[in-house]
């Protein structure tokens, strides 16, 4: 699919095969993009934890590269979204949520 066909498709089509978690009842939400066509390992309504696989990279939607493109917003009305600061589990940092509901994937 070109690039103006995704772009008519929407974020669906531009986000290629993706995931978003809900990370609490409201929000935020985290959005992993251009995953690999058919590595999906989970589906919506299920709870993750951190540490589980849920898919595998790739470059599906508006990506020419492999690559894991990872976003967190305030909402997935996406043309409303306003981008959140993320922060990674490590040694010293602050302890993130052990447990997410995944509300899309595809």
């Amino acid at each position: 699919m070109g690039q103006p066909r995704r772009l008519r498709a929407g974020a669906a089509g531009v986000a290629g095969n993706h995931i978003v978690i809900r990370i609490g009842g409201d929000g935020p939400f985290v959005l992993i993009a251009h995953l690999q066509q058919g590595s999906l390992t989970v589906s919506a309504g299920d709870m993750v934890h951190r540490g589980e696989p849920i898919a595998s990279c790739g470059n599906s939607g508006n990506s020419s590269q492999p690559h894991v493109h990872v976003q967190a917003t305030d909402t997935v009305q996406w043309d409303r979204a306003v981008g959140l600061p993320i922060a990674f589990d490590a040694a010293g940092n602050p302890v993130l949520p052990g447990e997410s509901q995944i509300i899309r994937a595809g």
